[in-house]
């Protein structure tokens, strides 16, 4: 916040963390329509069409690449760009929602997206339910670990960068409904 004017800097690039299931991408949206910033999801990077993974060194070059805008809000993970992100981020949000609340979320985003692509996947990646075992426990295996590296960049994030640390979905609507530019 600028101690002059008592208001906040202009803010032009978002960064958005959490763990799967958090509510990134619905924030990220959210916050896009309110500022007209451009959203950036990286399961777009991540994916290509049929859940064919990009390499991780084209996942940099394409995180990179996007950051490297004037303005955004950028969602998601591939934490071997966060500290480039953060360090470009006017805002960190952290999205730091309980295991059980994400398990649920999808599980029930991919019962009922089954077969349908979501707006923040790249095309022909409809949800399948045949992976949810799998993914669930990717999301209890590294529930700490994960929890752990984003409180670290959250700690480490530069001055010039204002860390939002949201856990409710109370706390969520307030901050997107008083948000100003």
């Amino acid at each position: 916040m600028d101690t002059q004017s008592g208001k906040r800097p202009r803010i032009d690039r978002i960064m958005i963390v959490g763990q799967p299931g958090s509510g990134k991408s619905t924030l990220a949206r959210r916050l896009g329509q309110r500022t007209g910033l451009p959203v950036i999801h990286i399961d777009k990077i991540h994916w290509l069409p049929n859940w064919i993974e990009r390499s991780p060194e084209e996942k940099t070059r394409l995180c990179n690449e996007a950051a490297a805008a004037d303005r955004w809000i950028f969602e998601g993970g591939h934490s071997a760009t966060w500290a480039d992100r953060v360090a470009r981020a006017d805002m960190l949000i952290w999205l730091d929602r309980p295991v059980g609340l994400r398990l649920w979320r999808v599980v029930r985003r991919s019962l009922t997206g089954r077969g349908k692509t979501r707006p923040d996947l790249t095309e022909d990646c409809p949800e399948r339910l045949r992976l949810l075992p799998e993914f669930i426990a990717y999301i209890w295996k590294t529930r700490r670990s994960s929890r752990a590296q984003i409180a670290r960049l959250a700690a480490a994030s530069t001055k010039n960068c204002e860390v939002v640390h949201l856990i409710s979905d109370r706390q969520v609507d307030n901050f997107v409904r008083e948000f100003r530019e």
